[in-house]
């Protein structure tokens, strides 16, 4: 059994949640890898070394979700920090969207989180530890053509709201995370599908058109991770938006905003309908 701060984190096989691992293995802490690619996380666990655990588990089940808490346990002794990174990200107006991916997204970014948190908690609890979301820049500055991802980001930013009135009491301290483009295969198999995704991204003003490295975004995470931070934004000019969400979600600039993006959701419907499918090659292989 390992000694030290660990942390249980979700959607570990790559992208965000993998560069959050080796953030924060590098800073001491052990950290229990989990996701659905069993190489990967296999791959990154031998890399980080001994301070590194992996579990197969789908936030889809809780089964699993609890096996892995009490592997975790049974390995590390203790958990100090879940981190409910788990995510996919599916594209489409609401016309066009395949009811199906947009279930989906919903199960596995929102309900996902409750589950792993649901999973974690009695740790948490005994450790006073920190349990950490992840949501998106688009819970409060959400976009046409990602109202799925959009509306799980948004209920997964509530949902940290509600845990953090109900756990303070036992010591326990919640985050929300705030990412707004990360160079991670989540962006770049948008971009790979959809011309419309790249023309959208580059009409986009400062400061939603900057794309934030992976190394950056998990410093600044794991940076949340020790402060207990309350909200984290990456990059941090995103702050700037969420003291705006009033204004950004207001009918009228919401009707501006239609006016601007309706040839590129014309394109968007385009493509996807000539696509088949609302989500990446990769996610549709992994989440079938």
């Amino acid at each position: 059994m390992s000694h030290g701060r660990t942390a249980f984190i979700t959607g570990a096989s790559r992208g965000i949640g993998a560069g959050i691992a080796r953030e924060l293995a590098d800073r001491g802490w052990n950290v229990a890898l989990t996701g659905i690619e069993p190489d990967e996380l296999a791959w990154l666990a031998k890399e980080i070394g001994s301070s590194a655990a992996w579990f197969l588990a789908d936030v889809t089940s809780q089964d699993d979700l609890d096996k892995a808490v009490a592997g975790t346990l049974d390995h590390f002794g203790r958990i100090d920090a879940v981190v409910a990174n788990a995510g996919i990200a599916s594209f489409g107006t609401v016309r066009v969207t395949d009811p199906d991916a947009f279930a989906k997204t919903i199960d596995i970014n929102l309900t996902g989180a409750f589950r792993t948190v649901r999973a974690a908690l009695p740790a948490i609890i005994e450790s006073k530890g920190y349990a950490l979301v992840i949501a998106s820049v688009a819970s409060f500055a959400p976009m046409a053509g990602l109202a799925a991802y959009a509306a799980s980001k948004s209920g997964v930013e509530s949902f940290s709201s509600a845990l953090a009135a109900e756990v303070a009491g036992h010591g326990v301290a919640v985050g929300c995370a705030h990412p707004s483009w990360i160079d991670t295969d989540m962006v770049r198999d948008a971009e790979v599908d959809l011309r419309s995704f790249r023309d959208m991204r580059a009409t986009l003003p400062w400061p939603l058109h900057a794309t934030t490295t992976l190394d950056d975004c998990s410093r600044i995470i794991a940076d949340g991770i020790e402060k207990r931070r309350r909200r984290i934004y990456v990059p941090g000019s995103v702050r700037l938006l969420y003291w705006m969400r009033a204004f950004l979600q207001s009918g009228p600039t919401l009707a501006l905003l239609g006016k601007i993006s309706a040839p590129i959701v014309s394109e968007v419907e385009e493509e996807v309908r000539a696509l088949g499918r609302s989500v990446s090659e990769r996610v549709a292989r992994l989440t079938s």
